[in-house]
């Protein structure tokens, strides 16, 4: 994007809010660049949001010879989110602030097979639960963030966990979640091309370019497990052949480890059990602990998991020319150590565009909670970032403000 960003009257309170999130401090006159909008609409809007509680001035800028600018930044505790991941083995529940920042984080077994009501009023107490543990009153809570892997079997769940708990819900994949979160933490630039690579009890990407979140029509994209690495391969649950997630995702590695009855025993796997009563998320971190003390069929498992991974890497960093790639999700907080080291040697080596710039691998340092927080995020985006169009800082803005502001530019 060249030139200042514009945006409608119909986001504009939206659009400063969000640059000043992202700004971290930004003076008035910053967001005069920034926008494009005149000085009177910028201090008319400011004006609105410090009434609101949801900004506030915090000192001045260095002089450069004239009036001393007022910075400002965002009230990380006005607002606040829920967030909610519902996986196959576990229920994880964070408390964000509105600047993503985790105040509070509870984890609780799966669902299993209980009867939707009796999970609906289970998770509504422990909503409670997580949002008394911090004192926030409830009128400052903006809504609940549930993702999954597959959000669509879940809009009347999502109905009925509104209405249980006098909650907002907003409904999506995990994977594009977890994305978000990052993003919205900080932890990627405003202007990258990034995706996040999940891997959870499946293999799947989220994917945000110049900050703004990719979902494609039906918001299937960035499902990179069921990318074809082998047109003879086993079939995958989606009904093709050679799916990554089928070669190489954890109920692979976990189906592999079960059959080699000497490594099923060393790791102390569930053998001839049902995947219900044993989940794979729970095999999967059985064979990740075992190839830590040093079991050499667990850890050839996870290698050969990890290059089947790092071949998928590489076609969806090709396909977007990525500038960072996150390794994130419950697997990777397991296995990360594992996946990180073969991933990075295969993107060194042959990400097509290395020549012209760096892809940045790394591992997310919430990577077992990562969808929750995203969850959050997307509750806070909701009521922060424009819908119409992506917005985002201006390159030449680290020269319009303090050193502070370099970063964003990066």
């Amino acid at each position: 994007m060249s030139g200042p960003a514009r945006v409608t009257h119909a986001s504009t309170r939206a659009a400063v809010l969000d640059l000043i999130r992202a700004a971290g401090m930004i003076s008035r006159v910053g967001l005069v660049n920034a926008t494009g909008l005149t000085g009177g609409t910028i201090s008319t809007v400011v004006r609105g949001l410090i009434d609101e509680g949801l900004v506030a001035e915090t000192g001045h800028a260095e002089s450069t010879g004239g009036k001393r600018r007022v910075m400002l930044q965002l009230n990380h505790f006005a607002r606040y989110a829920v967030g909610v991941h519902l996986d196959e083995a576990r229920i994880t529940y964070v408390l964000t602030n509105l600047g993503g920042a985790v105040v509070a984080r509870i984890s609780r077994a799966g669902c299993g097979a209980a009867e939707s009501s009796a999970v609906i009023a289970r998770m509504a107490r422990e909503v409670d639960a997580l949002i008394d543990s911090v004192g926030v009153e409830r009128d400052r809570v903006l809504g609940l963030g549930l993702v999954s892997a597959r959000p669509a079997e879940h809009h009347e769940f999502g109905q009925a966990l509104e209405r249980a708990t006098g909650l907002p819900v907003v409904l999506d994949n995990d994977a594009t979640a977890a994305a978000i979160g990052e993003h919205w933490s900080g932890g990627v630039g405003a202007t990258s091309t990034f995706a996040a690579l999940y891997l959870g009890t499946g293999v799947g990407a989220g994917v945000l370019l110049g900050g703004t979140t990719y979902r494609g029509p039906s918001g299937h994209a960035g499902e990179i497990g069921h990318a074809c690495l082998d047109l003879d391969g086993p079939e995958c649950w989606c009904g093709a052949r050679g799916c990554l997630e089928a070669l190489a995702g954890p109920a692979a590695v976990v189906a592999q480890a079960r059959a080699d009855r000497s490594l099923s025993r060393a790791a102390g796997l569930a053998g001839g059990r049902t995947r219900a009563a044993a989940p794979v998320a729970a095999d999967f971190a059985a064979i990740s602990r075992a190839a830590r003390r040093g079991n050499a069929r667990a850890l050839a498992l996870l290698e050969r998991s990890a290059r089947y991974l790092a071949v998928g890497a590489r076609t969806l960093a090709n396909v977007l020319d990525l500038e960072v790639l996150v390794l994130t999700g419950p697997s990777f907080a397991i296995a990360g150590s594992v996946y990180l080291p073969v991933l990075r040697a295969e993107l060194d080596s042959a990400f097509i565009a290395r020549d012209a710039h760096r892809l940045s691998v790394r591992l997310s340092p919430s990577a077992a909670s990562a969808s929750a927080i995203g969850a959050a995020a997307i509750v806070l985006q909701s009521e922060l970032v424009p819908r119409q169009k992506g917005l985002r800082l201006p390159d030449d803005l680290a020269a319009e403000e303090p050193p502070v502001f370099q970063q964003l530019a990066r």
